[in-house]
C-alpha cells in the first residue's frame, strides 16, 4: 500500500474520496514534494497511488483547477499554479479554505470583534429587526504573514450566540459556523468592483499609494434562505488574480442580471473600514 493510500484511508470518514485526494495533492504542494509548475503524476499514476477511480481523480484535479491551485494544458499535462493567488468566483468558500487549498498558511489579525445594534442598513441587509444584536467581526488577512484583504463581517447574533468567544486569528469564521452551530453557508450574492484605496485601506494592507484595490460585497445565505453573514473586503489587487469558467447558454436575463441593489454597492464603495456605525471602531 503506498504512503499516499495509507494517508487517506486515516480519514475517509470525515471527507469524500475526492476532496481526501485534492486534500492530499495540496498537502504535496505544502511540503515541497510539488513546486510551482511542476507537472503532477498523470491520473494514471494517481490512481495507482492512491487506490481509487479515474472519476474520483478528475473530480479532484478539477476542483483544483477550478480553484486555481493546478492548470492543465490540454496534451501536456496538469501543473502546480504559479504566480499570484487565485479567487475563483465559481465556489462559495471561506477565506482560510480556500488559500489552504493553495497550501498557504493563514491567519487573521482581529482589529475589532463586538455585538452592535443593527442600523437600517444592516437591518434590511441580514432581514432582522432594527436595533438586533449584529456579530461584527473586523480583521486583517494574512497570507504567509502578509496582510492581503480587510474583511468586515456582519451576522445575525440570534444564529450564533456567543461565537466573539471563539480565537478569529486563527479560526476559520465558516467552520466556526458549520461544526458549532451547524449554519452552513450555503450561497450567495457578490459584487466585485476596482476602486482606489483609501488612506486607511492602503495603510491596514501596508500598501503605497495610488494603489488598486477589489472592494467585495457579499450576502451569503443558508439552504433555507436565512441571511447568515454580509461582508463588506478590500483585497489587493497586486496579489490575486481571478479564475471562472464560463458557458455559451441561453439565460434569463432578469435573473442573470439581478444584483444586490445599486444603491447598497454605492453605499459599501463609499464605507470606510468601521463606519458603518458610530459603535464600532473609528479608524
Amino acid at each position: 500500500m503506498s504512503t499516499h493510500k495509507l494517508l487517506l484511508t486515516e480519514d475517509l470518514t470525515a471527507r469524500p474520496l475526492y476532496q481526501a485526494v485534492a486534500d492530499s495533492l495540496v498537502d504535496r504542494i505544502r511540503s515541497g514534494e510539488l513546486k510551482a509548475n511542476d507537472r503532477i503524476p498523470s491520473e494514471n499514476d494517481l490512481m495507482i497511488e492512491y487506490e481509487v477511480g479515474r472519476n474520483t481523480v478528475r473530480r479532484a484535479i478539477g476542483d483544483l483547477v477550478a480553484m486555481g491551485v493546478l492548470k492543465t494544458i490540454h496534451g501536456v499535462g496538469t501543473f502546480v499554479q504559479n504566480g499570484n493567488y487565485q479567487k475563483t468566483a465559481e465556489y462559495l468558500l471561506g477565506f482560510t479554505r480556500e488559500m489552504q487549498l493553495q497550501g498557504k498558511h493563514v491567519g487573521s489579525r482581529v482589529i475589532d470583534a463586538q455585538l452592535i445594534p443593527a442600523d437600517p442598513f444592516l437591518a434590511r441587509r441580514l432581514q432582522i429587526q432594527l436595533g438586533a444584536e449584529v456579530v461584527f467581526l473586523h480583521r486583517v488577512r494574512l497570507i504567509e504573514g502578509q496582510a492581503t484583504a480587510l474583511e468586515r463581517a456582519y451576522l445575525p447574533h440570534e444564529l450564533c450566540p456567543g461565537i466573539l468567544e471563539s480565537d478569529f486569528s486563527t479560526a476559520s469564521l465558516y467552520q466556526v459556523l458549520s461544526e458549532a452551530y451547524g449554519r452552513h453557508p450555503d450561497h450567495a450574492e457578490q459584487e466585485i468592483a476596482a476602486k482606489l484605496a483609501t488612506d486607511e485601506v492602503a495603510r491596514l494592507l501596508e500598501l503605497e499609494t495610488p494603489a488598486v484595490v477589489f472592494v467585495f460585497h457579499r450576502e451569503t445565505r443558508l439552504a433555507d434562505g436565512r441571511v447568515i453573514e454580509y461582508v463588506d473586503s478590500e483585497v489587493r489587487a497586486d496579489q490575486y488574480r481571478f479564475y471562472t469558467n464560463l458557458k455559451l447558454h441561453s439565460f434569463n436575463t432578469d435573473v442573470a442580471f439581478r444584483r444586490l441593489s445599486s444603491s447598497s454597492f454605492l453605499e459599501g464603495q463609499n464605507q470606510t473600514p468601521g463606519s458603518r456605525s458610530p459603535s464600532i471602531i473609528q479608524g
